[in-house]
């Protein structure tokens, strides 16, 4: 209870009301009546049930505390009509109007229109009251009737204004929750989106390796158990191993690209020429980009690298020390990478284990939609990756 009672606005909230209160109970006790008018006291008493009423019902029911405020607003303002002139019980009905009016002009159950109409009712009705002609007394009735005007209209005013505050501020708080649960939401989306990328860029990966290791496996054993030609076998079986290996390699440089920031295609070629030139004892290949660089998916970065990797060792087993270009280029709809190499001049001086070929490369390329073309080139060898762009 006490929570809500000094919770809101403290001007028109626990410390209006307090002060209120203190006021109407001031000019409550000083109040006098003159002979003749002790009718007043009715509608004040009214008045002063319905205020208190409104400040102890105020933080628990709806509806109610509202009309108690235009109840005692116009029962307040009918205590003026008891006397003539103006006397210490118009001053005590006064305060009374006044502190319900400007509670009226901010209550949430009270529209602005309604508030409006209010108050004009209420101050012609104290207008009214306070210009009777009192008998023996100076007449400046018209002087308290412009202070009341001026008073109503400024407690008219600031409540208005006071609710304008406080709807923006309401709206505002749920303005903030909103884009709160916006980027809730949206940081949700984010990471489950990038935990479908790692799995769709994990399985894109290792699919070929796995797939064929299982079916090497499957003709291993068929050929020992239905056919007894161990040495056929024997072939199916390192060939499952060498899948393994390159199935581990794959698994690791797919677990490396997710690990790490987001890295451009150029420079995983420029690494991956520094790396064949010191493995294979060879020239750096020469690497080219045509069209601006865009990042791509894991997957098909991955593809890509392998792509290049093998045609690399496949041109220093096929053309050693020949000279070896790469070119990367982002065309609008695809990416595509040229290996290029000259003829045979010496010698093989390779190093390492030779790749799988022409037919794991395109089968790697096709899991992320690409495709390969190679062949001979005048004197040389070329091979062409393409991915279509993500």
């Amino acid at each position: 209870m006490w929570s809500r009672l000094l919770a809101g606005d403290p001007e028109y909230g626990w410390f209006g009301k307090l002060l209120g209160t203190v006021v109407v109970l001031a000019t409550l006790v000083t109040s006098e009546t003159p002979p003749g008018a002790e009718w007043a006291w009715l509608p004040l008493g009214l008045a002063t049930a319905c205020w208190l009423f409104f400040v102890l019902a105020d933080a628990r029911v709806r509806g109610w505390p509202a009309a108690a405020l235009v109840t005692g607003a116009g029962a307040a303002a009918l205590t003026g009509f008891a006397t003539t002139g103006f006397s210490p019980i118009d001053a005590s009905g006064l305060a009374l109007a006044l502190a319900c009016l400007a509670m009226a002009a901010v209550h949430p159950d009270i529209r602005p229109p309604a508030a409006v109409t209010i108050t004009v009712a209420v101050a012609a009705m104290l207008i009214a009251g306070t210009l009777l002609p009192s008998p023996g007394s100076p007449d400046d009735g018209l002087e308290r009737a412009a202070l009341i005007a001026v008073v109503a209209t400024i407690a008219l005013l600031s409540g208005l204004l006071r609710r304008a505050h406080q709807q923006r501020a309401a709206e505002t708080a749920v303005l903030l929750e909103q884009t709160r649960a916006a980027q809730d939401e949206r940081t949700r989306a984010a990471a489950l989106e990038e935990r479908t990328r790692i799995a769709r860029d994990l399985h894109d990966v290792l699919a070929h390796s796995l797939g064929a290791l299982g079916i090497q496996l499957e003709v291993a054993e068929a050929l020992l158990a239905e056919h007894d030609d161990p040495d056929a076998a024997l072939e199916r079986v390192s060939r499952a191993r060498s899948l393994a290996a390159e199935g581990l390699t794959e698994a690791r440089a797919a677990v490396a690209a997710l690990r790490r920031d987001a890295r451009p295609l150029p420079d995983a070629l420029a690494e991956l020429a520094v790396e064949h030139a010191r493995d294979r004892l060879g020239d750096h290949p020469e690497i080219e980009v045509v069209g601006t660089p865009r990042p791509l998916s894991t997957a098909a970065e991955v593809a890509l690298v392998d792509t290049v990797r093998e045609a690399l060792v496949n041109a220093a087993r096929h053309a050693p020390n020949a000279t070896t270009g790469v070119v990367l280029t982002f065309r609008p709809d695809e990416i595509r990478v040229t290996v290029h190499n000259g003829g045979p001049v010496a010698a093989p001086t390779t190093r390492g284990t030779p790749g799988h070929g022409l037919t794991g490369m395109r089968e790697r390329l096709a899991l992320v939609g690409g495709r390969l073309t190679a062949g001979p080139d005048g004197s040389g060898w070329t091979v062409l990756a393409e991915v279509p762009d993500a």
